[in-house]
């Protein structure tokens, strides 16, 4: 697909409300794209896009986003969903630990595929894991 044709999608009928962007750099434009792919998302009639500016580590990226949609179901304000996972993360009240990913959200810690199991404790209060994130759009 050419760039160009994201805007023929059809995005805006009905209003894609929210475009999660989780990867790296999908907020990172150039001469063509001032936003990336998520400012050409927005351009195309998503009201909201949340992307990164920079290459993103995976296991933080997980921990923000569950703490994200935690915040989003209590929050009609997707920016300020935003902010506050991104403040949980900056607190420490995010992390992995003995192969399950704690937050603020959930009753439980989710339990991770094995394979998270070799990480063992990770703490994502560094903004390298968090800052990246942008709200593109709508706040709402």
């Amino acid at each position: 697909m050419v760039l160009d044709q994201i805007r023929e999608l059809g995005w805006d009928q009905p209003p894609v409300e929210l475009l999660v962007l989780s990867v790296c750099r999908t907020a990172k434009g150039d001469k063509n794209a001032e936003l990336g792919f998520a400012g050409l998302a927005v351009a195309a009639g998503v009201k909201s896009a949340l992307a990164s500016v920079w290459y993103v580590n995976d296991e933080g990226t997980l921990g923000l986003m569950t703490e994200f949609y935690t915040h989003l179901n209590h929050s009609q304000i997707k920016a300020e969903a935003l902010r506050q996972a991104q403040l949980a993360m900056l607190r420490g009240e995010v992390g992995i630990a003995e192969g399950e990913l704690r937050g603020t959200g959930a009753d439980e810690a989710i339990v991770l595929p094995s394979v998270f199991g070799k990480i063992g404790h990770q703490n994502f209060s560094h903004p390298y894991y968090w800052a990246g994130f942008i709200m593109i759009g709508s706040p709402w």
